[in-house]
């Protein structure tokens, strides 16, 4: 029987969930940069390797900059990976990852996953929005949601 908690279904309550696509429409307000939020009940294999399939397969290699960014989680492994795109690899410094990662892992590890992730989805943005300003033109090229 698959626990309450490691069923991507029911994770986050319906509230939530609007709180987190929320600070991502929040978060893409500064930012030509797209995240996108992806839960899974088990990683098949390497969890990077997991998330980049997951990042192919959900289309955001399509983004005009190549500046999407997935937070990932494996939710029976106990587990989360950011990944980004390759324009985000070319412009920004490791510290672009490290902070956004230590963030939610504090918050992560005092039981605060709803907490650790919007800050964590606030911090992407504003990493984002320093190599990837907003400009007029920008529109959401990929949806909001979580998957």
């Amino acid at each position: 029987m698959v626990n309450h908690k490691s069923n991507p279904r029911n994770f986050f309550s319906k509230e939530e969930k609007e709180k987190i696509v929320q600070a991502i429409q929040a978060a893409e307000k500064r930012t030509s940069g797209e995240i996108r939020v992806h839960l899974e009940r088990k990683t098949k294999g390497p969890i990077m390797e997991r998330a980049e399939k997951v990042f192919a397969k959900l289309g955001m290699t399509k983004t005009r900059e190549r500046n999407g960014v997935l937070i990932y989680f494996s939710l029976a492994d106990h587990a989360f990976a950011i990944y980004g795109d390759k324009g985000i690899h070319e412009r920004a410094s490791q510290s672009f990852w490290s902070n956004s990662v230590a963030i939610m892992q504090e918050r992560f590890a005092g039981g605060d996953f709803l907490g650790g992730l919007i800050e964590g989805i606030e911090k992407v943005g504003q990493e984002l929005a320093k190599d990837f300003p907003r400009k007029t033109e920008d529109i959401n090229e990929l949806p909001d949601e979580i998957s």
